[in-house]
């Protein structure tokens, strides 16, 4: 690709970022925010020392405003960086059109970006989570999506070297069968923080809240796989209606050359 359809590219995907952040937060808004709520409820219940001194930021702020800025900023970098990696994945992935390469980058990153760091170390709600620990497990996750997204990298490379030997369909379930495998190992061998849920905490928040934190990042992936997929397209194959004229001719999809 030439500069400037990669900037035109990343322009795209900010946009399409913003478009996935509005509605991220909205799903944040409804349906994690009244969780976080029940658990800071908990939280001040059982707290076994005073809180002293007013809140610079009130709940009420961090909850709207404050919530709102911060996803549609992730958005919008989150968007910028995805169409970039786009940029390099597009005619690289197999024979798929804009819109169909950037739902498979979307599924894609969602699955190496959250899903698989998620099922090792999942969010929690406050009151949840041992304040001694917190850096070494922020630590570890983000270990967690680095191996992850390295593998599922690699699995890509792997799965297109042994498609000459062993065919499409063989090669993809032997480079599937790799990234499990050291994933579970991953698994294994990284350590876990699972008995640190307070006495008392409620099994059926924890998960909802997990289920609603889930259900943001599928929005936002699954968004702007939508949004930037149509925009990639109309930059990448647009309409030659200039070269049909006034014949009366049904415009074709002429794609551009990258």
């Amino acid at each position: 690709m030439n500069s400037t359809t990669v900037r035109n590219l990343l322009v795209r995907g900010m946009l399409a970022g913003l478009v996935a952040g509005v509605l991220a937060w909205g799903v944040a808004y409804f349906l994690a925010e009244p969780l976080v709520d029940d658990a800071i409820a908990f939280e001040e219940a059982h707290a076994a020392h005073e809180h002293g001194g007013e809140e610079l930021v009130t709940r009420a702020l961090q909850s709207t405003a404050g919530l709102g800025t911060g996803v549609l900023v992730y958005g919008v970098a989150f968007g910028g960086i995805a169409a970039l990696a786009y940029c390099f994945a597009l005619g690289r992935i197999g024979r798929f059109g804009p819109r169909a390469s950037a739902l498979l980058l979307a599924g894609a990153g969602l699955l190496a970006v959250y899903v698989v760091p998620f099922l090792k170390y999942p969010a929690n709600p406050p009151a949840v989570g041992d304040a001694d620990t917190l850096n070494q497990r922020t630590a570890l996750f983000f270990l967690m999506v680095a191996l992850s997204v390295l593998l599922a990298v690699g699995a890509v490379i792997l799965g297109k070297r042994l498609a000459p030997r062993l065919g499409n369909w063989n090669a993809t379930l032997a480079a599937s069968a790799f990234f499990v495998l050291v994933v579970g190992l991953a698994y294994a061998f990284l350590p876990s923080f699972t008995n640190e849920v307070p006495e008392g905490f409620s099994a059926s928040l924890l998960w909802q809240y997990r289920v609603a934190t889930l259900a943001i990042q599928a929005t936002m992936w699954t968004a702007f796989g939508l949004v930037f997929g149509l925009l990639a397209e109309r930059l990448l194959v647009p309409r030659a209606a200039a070269a049909v004229g006034g014949s009366g001719a049904e415009p074709q999809a002429t794609p551009v050359a990258h």
